[in-house]
């Protein structure tokens, strides 16, 4: 192996080791369930904001992002960007601080499947476990995708055999998420945001200089029909631009609908110490995304001059387009020692948007299977030293799971996030909303929407939407819309909710009144 590869794989060890580290030291803060899934609802802004962020972001922001924007332009990247942008203030802005107030007055819940039970008082806990049952069907593939991630990143950099470095990836992930907790991925995803951050800025830096300057980059861009353009997606084979018109824009935007359902990133707001401190996590999560995303980009536009000029690899196809940071990276190693050592932080930090994704969706789904199907819905009685045992026994069966599914290598990051942030918003966004903000919702309608969403999810990818023309929208619109317009209907055709589900939402919108 050559000498820049050994220091990259030494830097990327050493990071590995310390998360692990930090879920050793983690895993002595963990008195009981509660603490091992939301830290005992003590995360200061800081570490809640930038934890939100890295959890919500994933392989996604270092491979998917720059993907797209390297192989098709601005139009699809940009947009999808500008959607997520608008979609996290406005889920900091809403929801955050009322989520907080209302999980704690109601039961103290510590899923949202908790949360929605107890909300509409679902006594019988159907609500809770075809919650449960929907956060297990979208994270696996999910969490799969951060897996194959790992796997890619591996065997592009050091062509260790794909299915080995994903399997020794997610034994990584695994062992300080089933050791420490909410608390050691939250604190590991602080730590990860900081070197996703330093990978960007580092490839920007590297890549404008070799590629020339920011002038040839933009030159190079200009020159490539539609690239720059956000109402037209560039074709890589040279043919004819497609139209990205106000239907696929308005489809992009609605990404940012998906963050009202994201369990992953729910938690993190019904997990912080103060609720008065939302605002400074709001303002620190949202300067971050946008700024993340935009260097993301521009990442992509910085490959393809570097391409273009023969300085590394034309990448072919969105699977090996989502590699281009890794090229970059390689390439870069390649010139000295302290080059080696920052490419080898470059890769930890792809390691890092995929280990502090995978982390907190083992958690949820986990909490969900333990606490939510068996202790909730099936009625398993356990006490907290056996819940904390199935915690982490689900956690594991959960990341078996998830390996298997990411087994072909050929998968695209990008496309199987999309889906799976579908899936979350369709299903759990209209009720999110409606719980929180609408009184005279109630378990029907909830119910409703957790059942329409999620099938017009299927429906209209696998159904509707290949029939093209108009049709050929991102699911998350119809689906959110359609649940959205179940809740509604079937709350009104049914009996109001009980006397002391009103008094509980009086109550919470009194105590978020009060200073």
């Amino acid at each position: 192996m050559e000498s820049n590869l050994i220091i990259m794989l030494v830097t990327i060890i050493g990071y590995m080791l310390m998360m692990v580290g930090i879920g050793i030291f983690c895993s002595k803060k963990n008195e009981n369930v509660s603490d091992f899934y939301l830290g005992g609802r003590k995360l200061g802004p800081i570490v809640t904001a930038m934890s939100a962020e890295a959890s919500d972001m994933s392989s996604w922001l270092l491979m998917g992002l720059p993907g797209v924007a390297y192989l098709t332009g601005c139009a699809e990247a940009g947009w999808t960007a500008i959607g997520l942008a608008i979609g996290t203030y406005v889920n900091w802005l809403i929801v955050a601080k009322r989520l907080r107030v209302y999980t704690q007055k109601c039961g103290n819940s510590i899923t949202i499947p908790d949360f929605f039970s107890n909300r509409y008082r679902d006594r019988k806990n159907i609500l809770m476990g075809i919650a449960a049952i929907i956060i297990l069907v979208f994270f696996v593939p999910y969490t799969a995708s951060g897996f194959a991630a790992c796997g890619k990143l591996f065997s592009t950099l050091f062509g260790i055999n794909y299915h080995a470095a994903m399997i020794a990836s997610a034994i990584i992930i695994i062992a300080y998420t089933s050791i420490g907790g909410f608390l050691a991925a939250s604190t590991t995803d602080l730590i990860q945001s900081i070197v996703m951050t330093l990978a960007l800025v580092l490839l920007v830096v590297f890549g404008v200089i070799t590629a020339g300057g920011i002038g040839a980059v933009m030159e190079n861009a200009g020159e490539l029909k539609d690239y720059l353009s956000f109402t037209a997606l560039h074709n890589p084979d040279g043919g004819e631009s497609t139209s990205y018109g106000a239907l696929p824009i308005a489809s992009t935007l609605a990404w940012g609908l998906g963050y009202f359902g994201m369990p992953h990133i729910l938690l993190r707001f019904m997990a912080i110490e103060d609720k008065n401190k939302v605002a400074t996590s709001r303002r620190i999560a949202s300067i971050w995304v946008v700024i993340s995303m935009g260097i993301a980009i521009f990442i992509g536009i910085i490959g393809n001059a570097l391409s273009a000029e023969g300085t590394i690899k034309t990448l072919v196809g969105s699977s090996e387009a989502e590699t281009i940071i890794m090229e970059m990276a390689t390439f870069m190693s390649k010139h000295g020692v302290l080059m080696a050592i920052l490419g080898g932080l470059i890769f930890s930090g792809i390691l890092a948007s995929t280990m502090s994704t995978s982390d907190s969706q083992l958690l949820a789904a986990s909490s969900s299977m333990s606490e939510n199907l068996l202790k909730g819905m099936f009625k398993v009685k356990l006490t907290d030293k056996q819940s904390m045992f199935s915690a982490r026994a689900v956690l594991i069966v959960i990341a078996i799971l998830s390996v298997i599914v990411a087994w072909n290598p050929n998968s695209s990051v990008f496309r199987i996030v999309s889906f799976a942030w579908a899936g979350f918003g369709a299903t759990f966004g209209p009720v999110m909303l409606c719980a929180l903000f609408w009184k005279r919702s109630n378990k029907w309608g909830a119910l409703a929407g957790l059942v329409v969403g999620g099938i017009m999810v299927f429906v209209w990818k696998f159904l509707i939407a290949p029939i093209g023309g108009v049709w050929a929208i991102y699911e998350l619109l119809p689906a959110f819309i359609a649940a959205l317009a179940a809740i509604i209907i079937v709350s009104l055709a049914t009996a109001k909710p009980e006397q002391g589900i009103i008094d509980e939402f009086d109550a919470v919108n009194a105590e978020l009144k009060a200073k």
